[in-house]
């Protein structure tokens, strides 16, 4: 029987959960995902997780926070004087900016407060600091 090995072109349906159940991403709705093993389009612990599955095989896959979008950095926080931003600006919570900085860099940000005298915007990705549960079944194995 074949094994999935770094090279491999894989195809792989997923249901992607937190530790409260909640569903993040899955497959359902656009289909299964096919990348090459060690081409780093997905996580490298997921990728590692795929090596040695055999086509049809499923398997429950956790990833730590650290394997995924890493930890919650207190520094991609920031807060800023709503001065800053042009009077007739309507900025609400949830809603996201793309923040350029002084040095010309760009970021997309999330409002996470959006007070009368202080924005405070965050550029953690959403799933930082969360532990990833994958039901993941290897479908395919080119």
């Amino acid at each position: 029987m074949v094994l999935a090995k770094p090279g491999d072109t894989v195809t792989v349906s997923y249901i992607g959960t937190l530790d409260n159940g909640r569903i993040f991403d899955s497959t359902d709705a656009d289909g299964p995902l096919t990348f090459t093993i060690g081409n780093k389009q997905i996580f490298p612990a997921l990728e590692r997780a795929v090596i040695g599955m055999r086509a049809g095989e499923a398997r429950n896959i956790v990833l730590a926070a650290e394997e995924a979008y890493g930890p919650r950095l207190k520094d991609n926080i920031i807060r800023i004087d709503r001065k800053c931003f042009p009077a007739d600006k309507c900025i609400t919570l949830g809603q996201k900016l793309s923040i350029t900085f002084k040095n010309g860099t760009s970021k997309l940000m999330l409002v996470t407060e959006a007070g009368e005298d202080e924005i405070t915007l965050d550029a953690n990705h959403p799933l930082a600091g969360c532990e990833l549960t994958f039901a993941l079944r290897l479908d395919r194995i080119d």
